[in-house]
């Protein structure tokens, strides 16, 4: 791989399959403490493993899921689960990731998410499609094998599924950020970044454990870290903000509490699907935009360059050859499938 060129060295690609499963089974082990009880089955409101997966097949290739079966074995067999439902659910998690990466590369998914476009995939092909198979597959098996009354197939279902989900529109971004960080600058505004970093340290828990129900309060915190922090901004925001509302969900508590534990999740989902989206879409236009603005600004400073030199009798210089600016995704070179 161009990105991790350890991997052409001997033991390397396993030293990073095993890696790939360290980080999956860390990852789940964090998402087991913010559980509840749904129709009979526990389910997490965020799975942090399926973006990590996925975040890791994306960078890495599609040939380390061996990785995230192994981390999957190593979660189920924590749970001290039956042996039929152990290997449906390493193959189901196994398979969503790869059908989300194989997904979002035919669609020519960019992992530095810079625009609408990249957003927009990793929510519908990599989020809510792909996910679906996980969720079938593992509600399925939990009901042939007793693990839950038959009749609550959907509300488990519903849960499982967007917990998968969110796992993949938090998490996801942010690793694929920090993958790219290497070619970023630190921003000027630490200032700025103190006070949003302040700002979101009081308001989050008010909005969250007020019996009140003030979780609208998060999303001023969302759109001003996507307008002058971009994706790493609104998407920090709206993690901590989930992690924290699961805590509050699952002891019941703030704007969750008098609730069942159905109306509990279904509320949780839709604060952190309304929220995530909210984050990651906004962060991705903003980003094109600016994008944008850049092209047409080097653009310009090229043609007066140009004129320059046709006014002083001169040829103009060549020009350079255009960037690539997802080196993973090129089509000049095999594809690291």
């Amino acid at each position: 791989m161009v990105a991790f060129p350890e991997a052409r060295r001997p033991g390397g690609h396993v030293a990073l399959v095993l890696a790939v499963a360290v980080c999956y089974f860390a990852a789940g082990r964090l998402g087991l403490l913010c559980k509840l009880t749904v129709g009979g089955a526990v389910v997490t409101p965020i799975w942090p493993p399926t973006g990590v997966a996925v975040a890791a097949l994306l960078i890495l290739g599609v040939r380390y899921w061996p990785g995230v079966t192994i981390g999957a074995c190593l979660i189920v067999q924590s749970l001290d689960a039956s042996l039929v439902y152990s290997l449906g659910y390493m193959a189901g998690n196994t398979l969503a990731p790869v059908v989300a990466v194989v997904l979002l590369r035919r669609a020519g998914f960019r992992t530095d998410l810079r625009g609408v476009r990249d957003g927009l995939a990793l929510v519908f092909f990599g989020a809510m499609g792909a996910m679906l198979i996980s969720s079938t597959l593992g509600v399925a098996l939990l009901a042939a094998t007793g693990g839950m009354p038959a009749h609550s197939f959907w509300t488990v279902w519903l849960a499982w599924w967007v917990g998968d989900a969110m796992g993949v529109l938090l998490v996801t971004p942010l690793l694929l950020l920090f993958h790219h960080a290497k070619g970023l600058r630190p921003t000027p505004r630490r200032w700025e970044a103190g006070a949003l970093a302040v700002a979101a340290a009081c308001v989050v828990p008010v909005a969250v454990y007020s019996p009140l129900s003030l979780l609208f309060l998060v999303y001023p915190l969302i759109i001003w870290g996507a307008l002058r922090f971009e994706l790493v901004g609104s998407m920090l925001c709206a993690l901590g903000t989930s992690v924290l509302a699961a805590v509050a969900a699952t002891e019941g508590a703030g704007a969750f509490g008098k609730l069942s534990r159905v109306e509990v999740m279904v509320k949780l989902q839709g604060f952190n699907g309304t929220m995530a989206l909210t984050a990651l879409l906004l962060s991705a236009v903003i980003t094109e935009q600016r994008h944008t603005r850049r092209s047409v600004e080097r653009a310009c400073e090229e043609l007066v360059e140009v004129l320059e030199h046709l006014t002083a009798g001169e040829a103009p210089p060549p020009r350079p050859a255009p960037e690539d600016p997802d080196p993973l995704f090129r089509t000049d070179r095999r594809d690291p499938l």
